[in-house]
């Protein structure tokens, strides 16, 4: 009797051992972490950015010695009692464990270069930078700080969108944003959006695209959803750079792609700007 030939074609592979962090995802060149942190956490070779820490961007940024945390003391709380495969207090525990932080946002006055300024830095590395009601309520702080205090407002975003966790909380931080914005311009201070890898969802959709000038860092996705959601939706193939810091650029939603090393003295020059008698 002739067998049946019953096996299934697949196109399922073995999954690949996970690289190592420090290894560039562009050039598999390896880095020690002192390597990376003497270069910014860029890759030496092919220039990609790796996710730098909220604490590593503010010591690349701020005078030595000159931040002063501000908000430090605000945890986020469970409203909803949210539960989807762990509660959300166990991922809370578990993001602040990991990462040191109290939220995905660290915020505080520093001065750059001898001028002073108020700094929002976001971390990716707590909830993938998810924006909750503690993200949303820092923000504000933060701009209500650079208005009382004179100074221009400098954010780094890198985020995933609003907090899932938090519901309509966390929805309800996209206006909140945006109007502690709009006070800081009444005020008649500035704002420099830094857009990091990568910047999407609510946060793009508020505070992140409304500073007076727009930077981001080579490669940053800026796209409120992501190309394989987009394709997946428009059933249509994307551009190679869809949703990039070099595509947005092209198409003027940005003023400059500022690559890290230079990001310092970028931003020192238009503090200068925004200083200068009018």
């Amino acid at each position: 009797m002739a067998k049946i030939d019953v096996s299934v074609e697949t196109d399922d592979k073995p999954v690949p051992p996970p690289k190592h962090p420090n290894t560039c995802p562009s050039c598999n060149s390896h880095y020690r972490d002192d390597e990376l942190e003497q270069a910014l956490w860029v890759c030496s070779h092919c220039g990609h950015h790796f996710p730098m820490r909220a604490r590593a961007r503010i010591a690349s940024l701020a005078d030595e010695g000159s931040f002063l945390e501000e908000a430090a003391d605000l945890h986020s709380e469970d409203p909803l009692g949210f539960f989807d495969l762990r509660p959300y207090t166990e991922r809370l525990a578990e993001a602040e464990m990991k990462t040191g932080l109290t939220d995905a946002m660290v915020i505080g006055q520093a001065s750059l270069d001898g001028r002073q300024c108020e700094l929002a830095i976001m971390d990716f590395s707590f909830m993938g930078g998810s924006m909750g009601s503690v993200v949303g309520e820092k923000f504000s702080r933060a701009c209500d700080s650079a208005a009382e205090r004179g100074v221009p407002l400098i954010s780094v975003t890198g985020s995933g969108g609003a907090r899932m966790q938090e519901g309509i909380l966390a929805l309800m931080q996209l206006p909140k944003t945006v109007a502690a914005i709009e006070d800081l311009h009444d005020s008649g201070r500035a704002m420099i959006s830094v857009m990091a890898h990568p910047t999407t969802g609510g946060v793009l959709a508020s505070f992140a695209t409304l500073g007076d000038v727009l930077l981001a860092e080579p490669g940053a996705l800026m796209s409120f959803a992501g190309p394989r959601v987009v394709q997946q939706l428009t059933r249509e193939k994307l551009p190679d750079d869809f949703g990039l810091a070099e595509q947005n650029l092209r198409f003027g939603n940005l003023d400059a792609i500022v690559p890290r090393p230079e990001l310092r003295p970028t931003l020192s020059k238009l503090l200068r700007l925004f200083d200068a008698p009018v």
